[in-house]
């Protein structure tokens, strides 16, 4: 018999989380506790193992060893659990480009089963700024305009955990502050965990009080914002970024 998961568990567990590809190790052994109502970044360089990770963590790709549990739910055996409680977003995974925006959302919308549907939609779309794009098929939308309708697609089912990559990528600065303090605002009202992927140091500076070093898929460093500033003695992130991708060692 299954066993329900614990109501007072960590939004994301990860314990030595590997995931092997022949002789190539994307993601080595990766551990780390996502508490719930809190935001982490999880950084590295390209192939660093972000996206794979967040595929173990959505239960799209089966570990090749270690555990993934999202609000205490083994992805590899229980995802859909979980899933119907958290969600997704990235600027790069394409809507049908056919579809409108509205019949994308709902689509969605009826796939998490969300109650009145018609005025969630309306809502997120008046909060996004999507409501004069509604009826506009997905393809004709810029880039920006699709990571609106991407983030949008993403708080459909209120999650309690939310899954971010890039979340901001494509956006000019006036939108993209405009959706950090959403964000931000969305977390405090409603206790959402969020695992932030992004190469704007910025952002992740202001949305998160933990930050995940990735590199050649191993966690290399973790901290806040503040403690890998002190411990590298540099100014802001992206520094820190730099010497950790070029080897130089903190302190």
């Amino acid at each position: 018999m299954r066993r329900a998961p614990d109501p007072a568990a960590p939004a994301i567990l990860a314990e030595g989380l590997t995931k092997r590809y022949g002789d190539t190790l994307a993601v080595d052994s990766l551990s780390f506790t996502l508490p719930r109502g809190e935001t982490f970044g999880l950084l590295g360089g390209n192939g660093a193992g972000k996206s794979t990770t967040i595929a173990m963590l959505l239960g799209l790709l089966i570990p090749s060893a270690g555990s993934a549990r999202v609000l205490g739910h083994d992805m590899a055996r229980d995802r859909f659990a979980a899933l119907a409680r958290a969600n997704f977003s990235s600027p790069y995974i394409a809507l049908p480009h056919r579809l409108s925006v509205r019949e994308n959302l709902a689509v969605y919308g009826h796939l998490y089963g969300v109650a009145g549907l018609g005025e969630r939609i309306a809502e997120l779309s008046e909060q996004l700024s999507l409501t004069d794009l509604l009826d506009r098929p997905a393809g004709e939308l810029s880039a920006g305009q699709k990571t609106r309708v991407a983030l949008a697609k993403s708080l459909i089912n209120r999650p309690d955990v939310l899954l971010l990559d890039e979340p901001t990528a494509s956006l000019d600065p006036d939108t993209a502050d405009f959706v950090r303090s959403w964000l931000e605002r969305y977390r405090e009202r409603s206790g959402c965990a969020i695992l932030l992927a992004s190469h704007n140091m910025a952002e992740v500076e202001r949305l998160c009080g933990h930050v995940l070093m990735l590199k050649r898929g191993r966690l290399v460093d973790s901290g806040s914002p503040a403690d890998l500033l002190a411990r590298y003695g540099r100014d802001d992130l992206e520094e820190v970024f730099l010497d950790i991708a070029r080897d130089r060692r903190a302190g």
